[in-house]
């Protein structure tokens, strides 16, 4: 399912919503398409959408729900990516393995 959060997040003098799925990859790219989405608006599990697009998104068929919500269903069908370098997502080998 195609999920966005509220446009909350400030960047470049607008507003910003995240469109995700908690299906795949493909079914995002596939709607992000259909939305008018340009490729250089996904960052590593998401596209950030324009609050002036939260509306169409819906129209197309997005479900909204809330950031926390959005980031939960995220992770838990497998799809998160975080930002490289972040402590919670280095695996740090033993000591001799």
């Amino acid at each position: 399912m195609i999920l966005i959060d509220p446009p909350s997040w400030p960047g470049h003098g607008k507003h910003w919503s995240h469109l995700v799925s908690d299906v795949s990859y493909e079914e995002l790219h596939a709607f992000a398409e259909r939305l008018g989405a340009p490729a250089r608006g996904f960052e590593r599990d998401h596209y950030d959408i324009p609050a002036a697009w939260y509306e169409k998104a819906i129209g197309l068929g997005a479900q909204p729900v809330g950031s926390k919500e959005l980031v939960a269903r995220l992770t838990a069908a497998g799809l998160r990516r975080r930002k490289a370098g972040r402590t919670a997502d280095l695996k740090v080998s033993a000591p001799g393995a």
